[in-house]
């Protein structure tokens, strides 16, 4: 009885397919805007439209040379700090705590300035987030930047990585699900590609009512656009 039972409701569950149309545009899979948020003018650019850059390359940088110079009167104060820091400590215990007291205080305090002066100079280097390339150029050597309104200078992408942003209609909410398979082509071209739902964003467009959704790509320049269906597996 069981084993018809089991039968009867594998019956019931089998898998049917849909096909559920959907328009997409193609993105970087990683995407940023970036400005100075430090004041200054600009001393060199390092980088032009098309630069193929790795994390941490410096873009551009700010004039520093004040800032440089404080960084290194920062870390004599410091040494000096710390060798008076070292000698009292010998004798702490034959001096007034007061005096202790007082050149710890120089000695952390001088550790602190290092600190505060050497991301003030840091801030005069713009580094790339990520590897990528550059794709927006707003900066010359010269230019005034301010750390007070921040201004893009550069956008950087994802080199190859891709990613194609879907939307198709709400009445499939709960019915397309992660994993399901793209079937898509580019600018209404004949050639087809297939991917597959990685992501489904969790409200519709109130405008349009779409739900927007997220496939994996390589290769395809942005701004392409295309259509395709998405193979969803509903149980009937």
């Amino acid at each position: 009885m069981k084993k018809i039972i089991l039968m009867i409701s594998i019956l019931f569950c089998t898998l049917y397919s849909d096909e559920v149309y959907a328009t997409f545009s193609v993105v970087a899979k990683r995407d940023a805007s970036l400005s100075f948020i430090a004041g200054g003018i600009v001393n060199k650019v390092n980088v032009d439209v098309g630069s193929v850059v790795k994390k941490g390359d410096i873009l551009a940088t700010l004039q520093n040379t004040d800032i440089k110079a404080m960084v290194d009167v920062s870390k004599t104060t410091l040494k000096y700090a710390k060798k008076d820091y070292k000698r009292q400590l010998k004798i702490k215990n034959l001096i007034d705590e007061a005096r202790f007291d007082s050149v710890s205080f120089k000695y952390e305090n001088a550790k602190n300035r290092l600190v505060y002066q050497q991301a003030l100079y840091d801030k005069t280097f713009l580094k790339a987030p990520f590897d990528g390339v550059i794709y927006e150029k707003e900066i010359e050597v010269g230019d005034a930047v301010s750390g007070m309104m921040l201004k893009t200078v550069f956008k950087i992408q994802s080199k190859k990585e891709r990613k194609l942003v879907l939307e198709f209609d709400q009445k499939y909410d709960g019915i397309v699900k992660t994993g399901d398979v793209f079937r898509y082509s580019i600018n209404g071209k004949q050639k087809e590609y297939v991917g597959k739902i990685s992501k489904i964003y969790p409200h519709a467009n109130i405008k349009n009512r779409k739900i927007k959704a997220e496939v994996k790509a390589k290769g395809f320049i942005t701004g392409l656009f295309g259509d395709g269906y998405i193979i969803t597996q509903t149980k009937r």
